[in-house]
C-alpha cells in the first residue's frame, strides 16, 4: 500500500467526470494480496473503493475518503474447462482487458502459463474448435471484465445476448475481512429471499435479501434479487459494495459466421420508433438495434466538417434526421440475406427508403459503421470538455434508463417534450431495441448543469411510472443513488443497506454506492438493525 499521492491523481476519477479524494492506494497482483490488504483495513475499519480501468460513467470507482484497490495488475488467464454441453469456460483475473481478450480469442492464443493439464487439454480442443467470442459488448472496450461484472455491463449486443450475468459461471469473492467466497453458477439457491453462504474458512452467512421487485426490463440498478435466486447473482452488479471480485469464469460462444451492419436514416423520429416496434419481431438474428437522434447526427456532421480526426466519417444526406443501426449476426449469407430482405420490407413499410441506407457486408465497411456509432459519444464528451475550459463545475449529463417494449413511444415523447420546455441542449442515442437510450444533456453552463439535474430527476419519477428502470446498464454507482431510492423507495433502500452490513459490518466497502453514506453510517451505529 501507498499513500495516495500526486502521482496518483488519475485514480481519483473514472470516465463519469467524477472525483474524488483517498488516503492510499494499492495495487495488488493476485487474490491472496487482495485478502491480506483487506484483512488489515478491515481492523483499522478504513474504507476502500474497488477499481478496475475506472471506464464506469456511475462514479462506482470514485473514492470517497480511505483505501483504493485497484485490481488492475490482476490480468492472468487461470484456466479452461468445458462443460457438459461443450461450452468453453475460461477463468481469468478481474484484470483482464475486454479488448485484449478478443484479440487472444480471435487468434485462438491464451496465455497459458501455470495451467493445469486438464486446461491444457481443454486449450487443444479450444484450438481445434470454430472460433469463440464474449457476447458482452460495453463501449469502452478498455473495460476490465471484473468491473463490467460489477456493474452488470452489456451494451449494444446486449439486444440478443443479454447483459453480463448470464455469461458468468463462477465467481472468486473477497469480502470486507479479508475472508473468501468461492461460487459456481448452479451450486447455491436462496430459499424464498433467505440466502445462506458458506465461506473459504467455513463461516456460514445468513443473508437476509431485499423484499422490492425488479422491473420487467433491461436492469442494472441495485442488487439483483429474486426468490429462489442464485447466489451468484447478488454479487454481479453489486458495485463493489459487497466484496472484491479476485477472479471469474465465463462463457464463450462460437462466433457468428457472418455479420452484417445496416444503417436505417428516417426523417423523423416517430418513423424510427415505429420501425424498431415492426422490425422486433421480424428479425431472428438481430445482434444489435442502435438510435442516433438529430442532435447527435448534427454532432457528427460538424465533427466532420472541423476536425480531420474525424474527416473519414461518412457524409450524411440533409434528409437524414434519425438512424436505426441494426446488426445481423447469422449462421451464412443465405440467412443473412432472408434477414436483410425481411428487415427492407419493415423499412419500407415505416417510411424509410432502401436508397438512404447502408449495408456493411465487409470487415472495412463493418469497421467504418463503428467508427461511426463510437463517434458520437466521443466527440460529446470532446465538447463538453471544450465547455469546462470555461466552467470547470459543468460535466456531461447522461441518462440510462430503460422501459418495458409497450413504453418505448411514451418514453420518447416525454424525453421530447420536457427537453423542449426546458431549453436545454441534448444529443440521444442507444440501445432502442430494448427500449434504452442514453439521452445527453449537453449543459453550457451551470445553470444547465442544474436544470437537466432536475430533469433528470424527473424522467426518473416517471421511468419508474411506466414500469423502467433507472440503470439500465451502466450501474448506480455513486451518481445514480438518489434514483435508486425513486426507484424502489427507503424501505427498499434500508434493506439494501442491511443486507450489505450482513457481509461488511463496517460498511466499508464502496462507500457512496448504490445508497447515501449518512443511511449507511446510521444503521452501522445501530447495530446493522
Amino acid at each position: 500500500m501507498k499513500p495516495f499521492t500526486d502521482e496518483f491523481e488519475e485514480y481519483g476519477r473514472d470516465e463519469s467526470r467524477a472525483s474524488g479524494e483517498a488516503s492510499s492506494i494499492s495495487f495488488p497482483t493476485t487474490g491472496d494480496e487482495v485478502r491480506a490488504i483487506l484483512e488489515k483495513l478491515h481492523a483499522e475499519r478504513v474504507p476502500v473503493t474497488v477499481q478496475g480501468a475506472r471506464t464506469g460513467l456511475a462514479a462506482g470507482a470514485v473514492p470517497h475518503g480511505g483505501h483504493i484497490l485497484n485490481t488492475s495488475r490482476m490480468n492472468r488467464y487461470l484456466g479452461l474447462r468445458r462443460d457438459e454441453q461443450g461450452q468453453f469456460l475460461l477463468r481469468v483475473e478481474p484484470g483482464v482487458v475486454l479488448s485484449e481478450l478478443r484479440k487472444q480469442l480471435s487468434k485462438k492464443v491464451l496465455p497459458t502459463a501455470g495451467w493445469d493439464q486438464a486446461s491444457l487439454e481443454a486449450y487443444e480442443e479450444f484450438q481445434e474448435a470454430p472460433e469463440q467470442f464474449f457476447p458482452t459488448d460495453p463501449t469502452e472496450a478498455s473495460a476490465c471484465l471484473g468491473g463490467m461484472a460489477a456493474c452488470n455491463a452489456s451494451g449494444a449486443r446486449s439486444y440478443a445476448y443479454g447483459p453480463m450475468r448470464p455469461h458468468i459461471t463462477g465467481l472468486h469473492v473477497a469480502l470486507a475481512d479479508g475472508d473468501l467466497l468461492e461460487l459456481q453458477r448452479g451450486e447455491a439457491f436462496a430459499q424464498g429471499r433467505h440466502l445462506s453462504l458458506v465461506t473459504a474458512v467455513g463461516r456460514t452467512l445468513e443473508l437476509d435479501l431485499p423484499g422490492y421487485t425488479m422491473p420487467k426490463t433491461k436492469n442494472a440498478s441495485g442488487y439483483f434479487v429474486a426468490d429462489e435466486m442464485d447466489a451468484i447473482d447478488l454479487f454481479i452488479g453489486a458495485c463493489g459494495t459487497l466484496g472484491v471480485i479476485t477472479e471469474l469464469e465465463i462463457a464463450l460462444q462460437a462466433a457468428p459466421a457472418v455479420v452484417w451492419g445496416v444503417s436505417c436514416f428516417f426523417d423523423s423520429e416517430d418513423k424510427a420508433v415505429s420501425f424498431t416496434d415492426s422490425v422486433r419481431p421480424v428479425l431472428s438474428h438481430a445482434a444489435a438495434i442502435e438510435y442516433f437522434d438529430a442532435g447527435a447526427l448534427d454532432i457528427l456532421r460538424r465533427q466532420r466538417e472541423q476536425s480531420t480526426a474525424f474527416a473519414s466519417l461518412p457524409a450524411l444526406d440533409k434528409e437524414a434526421k434519425v438512424c436505426v443501426y441494426v446488426e445481423l449476426d447469422c449462421d451464412d449469407e443465405a440467412q443473412a440475406t432472408e434477414e436483410l430482405y425481411h428487415l427492407g420490407w419493415v423499412l419500407e413499410f415505416a417510411g424509410g427508403r432502401d436508397d438512404a441506407t447502408w449495408v456493411a457486408r465487409t470487415e472495412v465497411d463493418r469497421e467504418c459503421q463503428r467508427f461511426f456509432r463510437h463517434a458520437v459519444p466521443e466527440s460529446v464528451n470532446m465538447l463538453i470538455d471544450e465547455r469546462r475550459r470555461t466552467d470547470p463545475t459543468i460535466t456531461k449529463l447522461g441518462s440510462d434508463m430503460s422501459v418495458p417494449n409497450a413504453r418505448l413511444a411514451d418514453v420518447v415523447v416525454l424525453y421530447r417534450r420536457t427537453l423542449a420546455e426546458s431549453g436545454l441542449e441534448s444529443a440521444a442515442w442507444g440501445h432502442i431495441g430494448n427500449n434504452h437510450l442514453h439521452v445527453n444533456i449537453l449543459p453550457r453552463d451551470a445553470q444547465d448543469y442544474r436544470r437537466g439535474g432536475e430533469l433528470f430527476a424527473q424522467w426518473a419519477a416517471e421511468v419508474t411510472a411506466m414500469g423502467g428502470a433507472v440503470s439500465a446498464e451502466h450501474g448506480v454507482g455513486k451518481i445514480k443513488a438518489g434514483f435508486l431510492e425513486t426507484m424502489y423507495g427507503h424501505e427498499a433502500m434500508v434493506e439494501s443497506a442491511r443486507l450489505k452490513l450482513q457481509l461488511d459490518p463496517d460498511g466499508q466497502l464502496g462507500r457512496g454506492n448504490l445508497f447515501s453514506e449518512k443511511l449507511l453510517d446510521e444503521l452501522v451505529q445501530k447495530g446493522g438493525a
